[in-house]
């Protein structure tokens, strides 16, 4: 009978002593939960992750070098993230890079349980989405094709303008505002970014940031900086369009 895999997990904190007190914790509650690296600081981090893929990230918020959100947002894989920090006031950060946890220090056995718990329940509730996802597909019918939207409208004092989609380079939240980016000018729009993501064509338009779809025709190129993050340069566009942790694996071929 084939051995399951294992699950596999890496530990950073500049501070030894805590960071092999975890690993004890770690061992006593999930004694199958392979430790394949402990780091010290945050560049340590970020190159075992890349080489090693964990499963499994716990991460220190602050440490030399890269921080422990800097780690996170440059994962490129699948490893997932649980934060384990003396600082509470980082917890909507760590939440926006798609944690399963923010654990603070001291750590007690009974909260480190539940992020256990919260792992294993995370793990096959990914599995069973990739099942059901197969068998939807094999069972429904092609969904029927959704007119896409060609204009957008934007009023400026007593003008409006009727501005094709294909023109634009970008669509961006500004606070209660959409920003519609082309390269002659930039416009507003009540519209939310959630409204239209629904109504563009996903095949050109992209989203790559919660806050930002990118017009793929206008798309230059790509750089990762020194931390791995990824962004993206667009044609007509003088600043660079960070991507999300979430979105980066939509340019892995580039």
């Amino acid at each position: 009978m084939p051995t399951a895999p294992r699950t596999t997990a890496l530990i950073a904190d500049d501070e030894p002593h805590l960071a092999q007190a975890l690993a004890a914790q770690l061992a006593a509650l999930w004694p199958e939960l392979e430790i394949v690296a402990v780091a010290r600081d945050g560049d340590e981090a970020a190159e075992r992750i890349a080489a090693l893929k964990p499963d499994l990230a716990f991460l220190d918020i602050q440490m030399p070098g890269l921080s422990g959100l800097d780690v996170a947002q440059g994962i490129e894989g699948d490893t997932r993230v649980v934060f384990v920090t003396a600082y509470d006031e980082y917890a909507l950060q760590a939440f926006e890079h798609a944690a399963l946890d923010y654990v603070l220090k001291p750590v007690k056995a009974e909260r480190l349980q539940r992020t256990l718990q919260r792992v294993r329940s995370a793990a096959a509730r990914d599995d069973e989405g990739e099942r059901l996802l197969g068998a939807l597909q094999r069972l429904l019918p092609a969904a029927p094709a959704t007119e896409r939207l060609r204009w957008v409208r934007a009023s400026s004092g007593e003008l409006t303008h009727q501005i094709p989609v294909d023109e634009v380079l970008f669509f961006r939240a500004d606070d209660k505002y959409t920003c519609v980016q082309t390269a002659a000018a930039e416009h507003l729009i009540r519209t939310p970014i959630a409204e239209l993501a629904a109504m563009l064509d996903p095949a050109t338009f992209v989203q790559v940031h919660r806050s930002t779809i990118v017009n793929l025709a206008h798309l230059a190129g790509t750089r990762r900086d020194e931390a791995s993050r990824l962004f993206l340069r667009v044609r007509g566009h003088a600043h660079e369009l960070p991507v999300s942790r979430a979105y980066v694996h939509l340019f892995k071929a580039m």
